[in-house]
């Protein structure tokens, strides 16, 4: 999960920072336009042709509640795990579970933080105000304890898995969003056969000097990974990306690291202070175009 100056770092972003302008990425007024039409007209096509359902599922720990997302229809289409940020599951990332099951996916965002509290109880809390943030990170601990990745996702894709709409002879990919990030990594790790397609945007303590740092996990990994890097992350840590692309290439796995120039921690997540459309749209091109090739 995030580190604690991640965890520091986000609150105070989330609460003053800006957008990058649109024209940092060479996009022009009416260019922008047509883009956040083309976005709109996506989550409009996803909100007619997909099936969404709120469901629980068993865990080693208790029962989890997530947002489980499939297209209309008869089919069998691919698994695919989400991981939120901080904030956990909440209208946002339902709407990235619904566009990603309208490209043809079967969709799981489950709540991170089920051990404490069910999403209903968290979905309004704000991770800028410091009385909320204080609640929310005893929350986020306990999915980043030992052992409850490697318990929950193994349960999460049991779940998937005995759906009538998932291809079980299709490969699994996993994405994750801030302290998502490593848990993608674990996921990755626990599940190597299973999963072919890893993706961590912003994603907060991929580098760590503990023995439990996710990097240190890429050894047992069988997914092709994209690790996309917000770029006051690499200005706080540079030598993270290194590591990374270092770790990779030792143990011969296939992965892209880049910094999104301009970019900064949260940019993805659409709402926050930090958000930035066509950096985000770059990313979802990056993860779609990942799933197209490996999940088959």
């Amino acid at each position: 999960m995030c580190d604690d100056e991640i965890h520091q770092f986000e609150g105070s972003i989330l609460a003053a920072e800006t957008p990058m302008s649109r024209r940092a990425f060479g996009l022009s007024a009416a260019a922008a336009a047509s883009l956040a039409a083309s976005i709109s007209a996506t989550m409009a096509h996803a909100q007619a042709t997909v099936t969404e359902k709120d469901v629980d599922i068993k865990t080693p720990d208790g029962t989890c509640d997530a947002a489980l997302f499939y297209p209309q229809g008869k089919g069998k289409w691919p698994a695919v795990l989400i991981w939120t940020d901080i904030m956990g599951l909440r209208p946002v990332f339902r709407d990235m579970g619904k566009r990603l099951a309208a490209q043809g996916y079967v969709v799981l965002v489950p709540n991170p933080f089920y051990r404490k509290a069910r999403a209903t109880e968290t979905v309004n809390l704000d991770f800028s105000k410091p009385d909320e943030r204080a609640q929310l990170m005893p929350m986020a601990a306990t999915i980043g304890a030992p052992g409850a990745v490697e318990g929950d996702a193994p349960a999460f894709f049991a779940f998937l898995d005995a759906l009538p709409q998932t291809d079980t002879k299709k490969k699994a990919g996993t994405q994750g969003y801030c302290m998502g990030g490593p848990l993608v990594y674990r996921t990755a790790a626990v599940l190597p056969d299973r999963i072919a397609g890893a993706v961590t945007c912003h994603g907060g303590g991929l580098v760590t000097q503990t023995p439990a740092s996710p990097h240190l996990l890429i050894p047992k990994m069988k997914a092709e990974v994209y690790s996309a890097v917000a770029a006051n992350d690499d200005q706080r840590a540079p030598t993270d990306k290194d590591t990374l692309k270092a770790a990779f290439a030792s143990a011969g796995k296939v992965a892209r690291v880049e910094v999104y120039d301009g970019c900064n921690h949260g940019w993805c997540v659409k709402g926050s202070a930090v958000y930035n459309e066509a950096g985000a749209e770059r990313a979802w091109t990056e993860l779609s175009a990942l799933y197209r090739k490996k999940l088959v």
